[in-house]
């Protein structure tokens, strides 16, 4: 895609190819449907997520040029920018800024598994970002939680137990997204590997069992799916996680 060659152009000049190549590709239809998914359209095109991941690829890594689709404020090309970024140029600061700006459950899912988990920072912001009181900010550790447990494949069990004992601190916090996602994580853990899986379960048990009405939701509903024929079928066979 010529329009997005950078080698004489400007990265403002790209962003403006970027957004008009985003508005072409909006629809009022793909606007109006992202109330049902309780994302907020103020700031919003209307592209469906195969073209945003479309026009990612062809783009290509650029860490300034991620920098510059996010501070347009435009959520697809923030969205955009998860794919441009690259995770080896990613400082803690730009973590923390970006996540500091979520205000959707989509964008703190987006950033988490397509460029945070990749960088040498993840661990540590899921421990800072866990105790954060904003719901967009606490969620996104737990989503970057559970996009470590699928992307991760060089750490062994110990974070991933750290990560359950983060849970077990955290799972009565009742916002509908961090509660979601504290469940995700719970699950995801689970169905890494059979050690997990026990310890996923002995969590998902004192949850269940817990006077606290999130809590006890979060185990119950955790402990359906863990404890069920597929996934302890799945751990058996030595399957990936799913």
């Amino acid at each position: 895609m010529s329009g997005f060659s950078r080698t004489k152009k400007s990265v403002q000049a790209d962003v403006r190819s970027a957004l008009a190549w985003l508005k072409r590709h909006s629809s009022r239809a793909t606007l109006a449907g992202m109330a049902r998914y309780a994302i907020p359209s103020d700031n919003a095109l209307g592209v469906a997520m195969k073209d945003i991941k479309a026009l990612g690829k062809k783009l290509g890594r650029n860490h300034e040029l991620a920098a510059a689709l996010w501070e347009t404020g435009v959520y697809e090309a923030r969205m955009a920018a998860s794919f441009v970024d690259d995770p080896a140029q990613v400082t803690p600061a730009q973590m923390d800024h970006w996540c500091k700006d979520f205000d959707n459950w989509a964008l703190c899912d987006a950033l988490s598994f397509n460029l945070f988990d990749r960088t040498p920072h993840a661990w540590s912001k899921v421990r800072q970002w866990s105790r954060k009181r904003n719901e967009f900010e606490k969620r996104t550790a737990f989503a970057l939680l559970w996009s470590l447990t699928v992307h991760d494949k060089g750490s062994g069990n110990g974070p991933f137990l750290e990560g359950l004992a983060i849970i077990e601190r955290e799972a009565g916090d009742e916002r509908h997204f961090v509660k979601k996602a504290v469940n995700m994580a719970l699950r995801a853990i689970g169905k890494r590997n059979p050690a997990l899986h026990a310890a996923a379960v002995a969590v998902a048990g004192r949850l269940a069992a817990s006077s606290d009405p999130t809590s006890r939701w979060t185990g119950r509903d955790a402990m359906r799916e863990l404890a069920g024929p597929s996934v302890r079928k799945r751990l058996k066979a030595g399957g990936a996680p799913i």
